[in-house]
């Protein structure tokens, strides 16, 4: 894929950063669009004229354009920090092996109250979370989106990570 192509046009660029709801430097920033089956963001980069248009995910998209187009050389992935599939804050995304992805999820997915035991699943919980914010007023923001997120755990507790 030619990701230096793709992360040098001002378009897709500008196309990708219409669809990041960008918040705090600690909050996740939520994908406004397109999601794939597993809540990860879609989006189409390139440009039909340049014969450089191609559906990315939305997170490898991301973490190149804050890293650099060769940034996830030698079968690496970009994970997630905060477990949300939908999450587009490049400090919450950190490359990694496949491996390190699994153990990351095995290690935090029985948490009470975390993102990956919503009871919607992923792809329901960025689902939820698009719509709160689709119909949120802007000044509610926080509210609708942590509303959104709660009603993925109905018995309203939290643990957090043990180490």
């Amino acid at each position: 894929m030619p990701w230096g192509t793709l992360l040098a046009d001002g378009e897709t660029v500008a196309r990708y950063w219409g669809h990041v709801l960008r918040r705090g430097p600690d909050d996740c920033w939520w994908w406004t669009g397109g999601l794939s089956s597993t809540a990860h963001a879609t989006f189409r980069a390139g440009s039909h004229t340049t014969e450089t248009s191609r559906v990315v995910p939305g997170h490898l998209f991301g973490f190149r354009l804050a890293h650099g187009a060769d940034s996830l050389a030698g079968g690496l992935v970009v994970r997630h920090r905060c477990d949300e599939p939908p999450c587009q804050n490049p400090a919450h995304l950190l490359a990694g092996t496949r491996g390190d992805n699994n153990r990351d999820a095995a290690s935090r997915r029985r948490l009470t109250g975390h993102a990956l035991t919503d009871v919607r699943g992923a792809a329901g919980r960025a689902r939820a979370v698009q719509a709160a914010i689709a119909a949120a007023d802007p000044e509610r923001l926080d509210e609708a989106i942590a509303a959104a997120l709660a009603a993925g755990n109905p018995a309203g507790t939290y643990q957090g990570p043990l180490f």
